[in-house]
């Protein structure tokens, strides 16, 4: 049977009777610093197991997020038409995806990036317009000259004035013309302009009219606009709206188009009635009521080297190459998925200086004061890199595509347009969250408690000895 005594013989922490011991006015001294000591060991300690640690590591891209990559933008155009701005997509496996209307908006804006209008529709892509045959047979001027003395007075004079922009070196312009001038003969012989008076057919040579041109924001040519008398007179300059005609160009289908434009109107009134014949429609639209264009959205593209490329795109259109502007404002340029704040608010407690390259190009504006010359593309060049953050115990808490970017201006023989070349690294970035064993917090607290404690008794013991024996030296003196 084991004795009290037995139990006793086993303690470690044998006891001094308190009437053996004591107290010291150098010993309270060390032991209040002791236990500062301890309480601000413990604190630091503390905080340093509740503070975030990571570690970050470059491996091969291994993600799960597929093999498409969204580009998504806000990128605005103070010199591009809305009527033929496209957006394109090309890499280097061959896609070449044109025209992107899908998830792609686009609003008119004016010189100062102000909106002025509702979104700007670009329709169903149409079929190859149909040309006329009259390209070797006589024709008559039918359509009447305009220029910028006289188009005010003439469009506020006709409820309907249907205009042909040309200009005379247009491939397409000439392909027009006869078919333009024989409907507009056709058309006034059925509808005098000083007998009937409810239309008439004009043509504008924008390279000897550019003002004007410029003034109904003319970028292509040939380009058909319906000018309406009436309600529709705007208020700023008293311009009026007007739409654009995006048609069959034969003679039939241009007399079709006109006389449907004045159907509804009577001989004896210029008050204009809108038509509500769905197949008219189908072939024209509003005009861009200003010359620039905001373009905003997303396109989706191939994990590999490509191009997103903004652009002045017609089947049936001509361009003069110098006098296109592609001067831009880029309000926003990002790639993956769209992070909700939250998540991003998480992650940053983690990493601060994550998402820091998101306004590399935001707010950045890349404008050809046309001091290098015409012709001028614009080519962005961009390395995304993949940032992965994952937290204790390998939760994945957001994928994050950083990018550098650099930008030049460029002369090109071609029609000038906007470049954005991109490129992703075959690794990423991969920041883990590590985690504090709360073991091994213990035990440093342990270390802490016990290291100050015995610290201190040595000191108490150094400085109790050398006061005994000052002591003792001193009475040897005095003796």
């Amino acid at each position: 049977m084991i004795s009290s005594r037995n139990i006793k013989s086993m303690d470690f922490y044998r006891k001094i009777p308190r009437d053996l011991t004591e107290a010291s006015v150098s010993g309270a001294g060390l032991s209040i610093v002791a236990a500062l000591a301890m309480m601000f060991l413990f604190g630091m300690e503390l905080s340093n197991y509740l503070s975030v640690s990571t570690s970050t590591s470059i491996v091969v891209d291994k993600s799960s997020d597929g093999e498409f990559l969204r580009i998504d933008f806000n990128i605005s155009f103070p010199s591009l038409s809305c009527e033929f701005a496209s957006v394109d997509v090309s890499d280097v496996l061959g896609t070449n995806r044109l025209n992107i209307t899908k998830t792609v908006r686009k609003f008119s804006i004016d010189r100062n990036m102000k909106i002025t209008g509702p979104e700007f529709h670009s329709g169903p892509v149409a079929h190859a317009i149909k040309h006329g045959d009259e390209a070797d047979e006589e024709y008559a001027e039918g359509s009447v000259p305009l220029t910028s003395h006289n188009f005010e007075r003439v469009s506020h004079q006709y409820p309907i004035l249907v205009v042909n922009f040309f200009a005379p070196w247009c491939y397409w312009s000439n392909r027009l013309k006869p078919s333009w001038e024989k409907a507009a003969k056709i058309i006034r012989e059925r509808y005098d302009p000083e007998i009937d008076g409810r239309i008439l057919s004009g043509k504008v040579d924008c390279t000897e009219q550019p003002e004007l041109c410029r003034r109904n924001h003319i970028q292509g040519y040939p380009s058909v606009r319906i000018f309406r008398k009436g309600s529709d007179i705007r208020e700023d300059h008293g311009h009026h709206e007007h739409e654009s005609y995006y048609g069959d160009r034969d003679t039939e289908s241009l007399v079709k188009m006109m006389e449907q434009l004045i159907a509804p109107i009577p001989v004896d009134s210029e008050k204009h009635v809108s038509s509500t014949d769905n197949s008219t429609d189908k072939i024209k639209r509003p005009a861009p009521s200003s010359g620039g264009c905001r373009i905003e959205g997303f396109v989706r593209v191939k994990k590999v080297p490509g191009s997103l490329i903004i652009s002045a795109r017609s089947g049936a259109h001509s361009f003069d190459a110098s006098e296109m502007n592609m001067s831009h404002v880029i309000s926003h340029l990002s790639f993956g998925r769209k992070i909700i704040p939250r998540v991003m608010s998480d992650a940053k407690r983690l990493i601060p200086y994550l998402g820091g390259s998101h306004d590399r190009l935001n707010g950045r504006a890349f404008i050809n004061h046309r001091d290098i010359g015409a012709n001028v593309t614009i080519e962005h060049y961009l390395q995304i890199v993949k940032t992965e953050v994952l937290t204790r115990g390998s939760h994945k808490l957001l994928e994050e595509y950083e990018y550098t970017a650099h930008s030049s201006l460029v002369q090109s023989p071609d029609i000038p347009v906007t470049k954005f070349h991109f490129e992703l690294s075959p690794m990423q970035v991969l920041i883990t969250e590590n985690s504090k064993s709360f073991s091994h917090f213990i035990t440093n607290v342990c270390a802490i408690i016990g290291g100050v404690f015995t610290v201190a008794g040595i000191l108490d013991s150094i400085l109790h000895n050398t006061f005994r024996l000052m002591k003792k030296v001193e009475l040897g003196k005095n003796i």
